[in-house]
Order: structure tokens, then C-alpha cells, then sequence
């Protein structure tokens, strides 16, 4: 089951869920449209292979905004920090930025229960494309489980940037 924009707000009141910073402007019927963050990061290698360490080159968008080009995988993160201790949260692209050709999250959308940080984003685009930081960017949902659910315990459990309480694995909602 999907929970409601109000459902979102009271499981974050409630402590189950991480939004942060959170903006009730950016609250839908059932999702939060989530912002790019300020950093990007591309391969540095034009040809890549899934047996090899590949750098990245990482540099953050300036204020007049960065044109993605087509050809490359982009890798950004969310502005904000969102998890949850007891639902699955899931991340897509925006519609309208899909119809500009600009694609996010196209193979990696699903999280974990009890996994929260800033979200890695996969771009994409198939023509040239200005993006912002800050800017709108695409929805979380948070789905329910059934069954008893195993808690994340990977590396991206307690990351974020040193946003998070090192004690505990979720921030307490504001």
C-alpha cells in the first residue's frame, strides 16, 4: 500500500519516516517531489567496463545551472535526506522533466526499509539539458511491506553527509 501525501506528513511527525529538510509545498496526493542536489558526478572514462574501477569527476553546479549532454550518465543526489525505518521508499523522475528527455532513476528507484541519506540520482538526457540545483527533480513514495521486513544494513544505511545523528538511523521529523 502507498501512503498519502497526509499520511506522509504524519509518519514523519510520528518519527518513521525522514524528509529533510521538509516543505509542505512540496507534498502530493501520494508522494514528495524531491530537489537535485548541488553536485554532480560523471564517468571519467568514455568507455567503461563492468569489471573495473571507474573515476568520476565530480564538480558542483554553478548558479546559471550546468547543460547535461547527451552520451554521458550523470550521477547527482537529492537535496534532501529521506528514509525510513518502516516503509520502502521508492524514487522516480518527474514527468515533465521526462518529457523534455531528461530521465532519472531509470534502473535504481527502489530503497530499503531502513536505509536513509541523500539518494544517489542516475541522469540522463537525450538532448542537451540546463538543470539547477535545488530544482525539482522527481517524487518519493513510501510503500508499506507485508511480512516481517529485514532491516538495510549496507553501507548507505547511516550515510548522509553527517546530517544524521551518528546514534540513531533515522533524523528525528522537525
Amino acid at each position: 500500500m502507498i501512503l498519502t501525501g497526509p499520511e506522509i506528513v504524519r509518519q514523519r511527525r510520528r518519527g518513521a519516516l525522514t524528509i529533510e529538510p521538509f516543505r509542505p509545498l512540496q507534498l502530493n496526493p501520494v508522494s514528495y517531489n524531491y530537489r537535485l542536489g548541488t553536485v554532480l558526478k560523471t564517468h571519467q572514462a568514455l568507455v567503461t567496463d563492468t569489471h573495473a574501477d571507474h573515476g568520476l569527476d565530480e564538480f558542483e553546479i554553478p548558479e546559471c545551472g550546468f547543460v547535461l549532454r547527451p552520451g554521458r550518465v550523470y550521477l547527482g543526489t537529492t537535496a534532501e535526506v529521506i528514509g525510513s525505518s518502516e516503509f520502502v521508499p521508492s524514487l522516480i523522475g518527474r514527468s515533465s522533466l521526462g518529457r523534455l528527455g531528461m530521465f532519472l532513476q531509470y534502473s535504481a528507484d527502489l530503497g530499503q526499509v531502513g536505509s536513509c541519506h541523500r539518494w544517489t540520482l542516475e541522469i540522463k538526457v537525450v538532448q542537451p539539458t540546463r538543470v539547477y540545483a535545488g530544482m525539482p527533480a522527481g517524487q518519493v513514495t513510501f510503500w508499506s511491506t507485508a511480512g516481517d521486513a529485514l532491516a538495510y544494513r549496507g553501507r548507505f544505511g547511516r550515510l548522509s553527509d553527517a546530517t544524521l545523528p551518528s546514534a540513531g538511523l533515522l533524523a528525528p521529523a522537525r
